[in-house]
């Protein structure tokens, strides 16, 4: 039930607030603006019912130490893009042909940032910290991972393939960053680098869907395997190697940290067990 509650709260947020982010996207100044107090809103909202559901502070999107954390996710992010698209460069699946738009770059940081969030406060603040608690860390890694795949399946110019993609490289990688960490700040601060260095920077499409143009005027062309086609290069066979490279390295910091969950075991019948002291 606390679930559907959280759930549905924060959704809310995150609908209006894509309503009006995408109202005012023709302006780089308000978008920017509208795009952050998105982002802003769905954390007080998820803060709020998370207080009224579980009786508990919600230490996940504690302001101490986030700014650290949105940093090291940041860092992350983009060095692992910046990685990715130079190995697709460097097989000849990527060039830049010139300066793209500074306002489209600040029109993207509102979306991006916008997106970030409330995708990672509904996936992995919500979905696989409760389900986590039923199926254990792996198990929830693995369902909600798919989950956040098969949600993109609606988007321009995907294909199961694209999908499966996702939630390999992203759905398994931040719900594994947040296990490692129990934080949202990290796999926001990563997710949105991500993002925005794949579309704000390098101007490649994400996740099948092109809008308003980067710094650089990128231009990808080749086999899908290596470029990902019309998706992007998050349908990249790259992408997706080095999606699972990172999603390992932080269940085993995870593991070292003592912070993966098992799964739960069902309850034995009632008296099974237990010894009748006379």
């Amino acid at each position: 039930m606390r679930l559907v509650k959280q759930l549905g709260a924060v959704a809310v947020v995150a609908f209006l607030g894509s309503l009006v982010v995408g109202a005012v996207q023709g302006s780089p100044l308000l978008t920017l603006i509208t795009g952050v107090a998105t982002a802003l809103l769905t954390l007080l909202t998820y803060a709020k019912v998370v207080r009224w559901t579980e009786r508990r502070d919600p230490l996940e999107v504690a302001r101490a130490g986030a700014a650290g954390s949105l940093g090291r996710g940041a860092l992350i992010g983009a060095g692992m893009f910046g990685a990715v698209i130079a190995l697709i460069a460097l097989f000849g699946g990527y060039r830049v042909d010139g300066w793209g738009s500074a306002g489209g770059a600040v029109t993207l940081i509102g979306v991006t940032a916008a997106a970030a969030v409330t995708e990672e406060v509904m996936f992995r603040g919500v979905l696989f910290r409760i389900i986590e608690e039923r199926l254990g860390t792996w198990g929830a890694l693995v369902l909600t991972g798919l989950v956040f795949g098969l949600m993109h399946i609606i988007n321009p110019h995907a294909t199961l393939w694209g999908a499966l993609a996702i939630g390999i490289e992203a759905g398994w990688m931040l719900a594994a960053a947040y296990a490692a960490t129990r934080t949202l700040w990290l796999p926001i601060g990563l997710h949105f680098a991500w993002n925005y260095t794949e579309a704000g920077i390098f101007g490649t499409d994400v996740s099948g869907k092109t809008g308003s143009e980067g710094l650089l005027d990128g231009v990808t062309s080749g086999p899908a395997l290596l470029t990902g086609g019309d998706f992007g290069p998050e349908a990249s066979l790259v992408t997706v190697i080095a999606g699972l490279v990172v999603t390992l390295l932080f269940m085993r910091l995870a593991r070292r940290r003592g912070t993966v969950v098992p799964r739960r075991r069902r309850s034995a019948p009632a008296g099974a067990g237990t010894t009748l002291v006379p």
